[in-house]
């Protein structure tokens, strides 16, 4: 079955980036051949949404890549031929129940060549811990705001800065939080102009466009 895999050895090409392996719903032995196939025609891969199973068969079969455990991802191969890299994006979180979102985020900025700046703990309840990074948000080219409950933190950021925000809704909260839901509609209807929102739980998709933002 892994033998038929039908790989787009020509997205780099188009996108700037070569495939990328989803792994929920595929088995062991076809991410396996996938990143074999990947990394042997462009030097890099990214897999996200990695079961147990997948990402420890991944860390054993390749040791040279890099385990993402609380983000469900592995990267292996050098982002960039020379080592360069691009940005920074500031990666703000919530609290320390959206870190899962944060690493799959991580993952994919690192293997796309962006540096990278957190700032946990960001929610807007303690509002003042934000405040007390703006200066080192500011210096950044982007920023990627990762929340749920309400959803509020890419409002309140985007009213400070004046940089790119994309908010990231993650299925944190109780009850009416509804999964994410309510924080992905808080963020779409944001009175804040220029905030944009990726799906519930995309931390790849959201670093995606930040390494678009930096021209990578």
């Amino acid at each position: 079955m892994s033998q038929n895999l039908d790989l787009d050895f020509q997205r780099a090409a188009r996108c700037g980036f070569p495939e990328v392996i989803f792994g929920q719903g595929k088995t062991v032995e076809e991410i396996l051949a996938a990143i074999s196939r990947l990394h042997a025609a462009h030097g890099k891969v990214l897999a996200t949404r990695l079961a147990p199973d997948a990402l420890a068969a991944l860390t054993t079969a390749f040791p040279a890549g890099t385990p993402w455990p609380r983000g469900r991802c592995f990267t292996l191969g050098a982002p960039t031929a020379d080592g360069t890299t691009l940005g920074p994006v500031a990666v703000l979180s919530a609290g320390t129940a959206d870190r899962p979102v944060v690493d799959e985020c991580l993952a994919t900025l690192a293997i796309r060549g962006i540096r990278a700046e957190v700032f946990a703990d960001c929610g807007i309840a303690g509002l003042h811990r934000l405040l007390h990074h703006l200066e080192a948000i500011r210096a950044c080219r982007a920023v990627i705001a990762i929340a749920g409950m309400e959803g509020a933190l890419p409002s309140v950021v985007g009213g400070l800065v004046d940089l790119p925000v994309i908010g990231v809704p993650t299925s944190v909260g109780y009850g009416i939080a509804d999964g994410g839901r309510t924080a992905l509609h808080a963020m779409l209807t944001s009175c804040a102009a220029g905030v944009v929102a990726v799906n519930i739980d995309n931390g790849f998709g959201a670093a995606m466009h930040a390494a678009a933002i930096c021209g990578k």
